[in-house]
């Protein structure tokens, strides 16, 4: 078992910065690809970002690509996500996420329990 806590949601206005960070217990954490979903209200969840257990490779969704950066710190069983140039429309719940290999799929096997992240016009 994985445990994940997410923190660092909030209300932030079109423009600004949020990071997000998820603390991890439990299992060894570099075993884990980790990975930042989302769920937006009336919307289906949908990948937001995902880092390999080393931390070399990182994929993301089209709509965050070039404003989300993921990271990761193996020693600190954390993972985060920063932020930048936030819409409207980046509204949502943030679940940060374990897997065991890289998939760019809403599929995770551990889930934390969301943190709320609302972005106003």
């Amino acid at each position: 078992q994985v445990q994940l806590v997410e923190s660092g949601g909030g209300l932030v206005q079109a423009g600004g910065s949020l990071r997000l960070s998820c603390a991890a217990s439990g299992r060894t954490f570099s075993n884990y690809v980790m990975g930042w979903l989302r769920q937006g209200p009336g919307k289906e969840r949908e990948f937001v970002a995902a880092i390999t257990k080393g931390g070399a490779r990182h994929n993301y969704a089209d709509s965050v690509n070039g404003r989300f950066t993921i990271s990761r710190d193996n020693a600190k069983n954390m993972v985060y996500l920063q932020m930048n140039s936030l819409k409207p429309e980046d509204t949502a719940v943030y679940y940060c996420a374990a897997r065991s290999f890289m998939v760019v799929t809403t599929t995770w096997d551990y889930w934390g329990q969301g943190t709320q992240v609302t972005v106003s016009s």
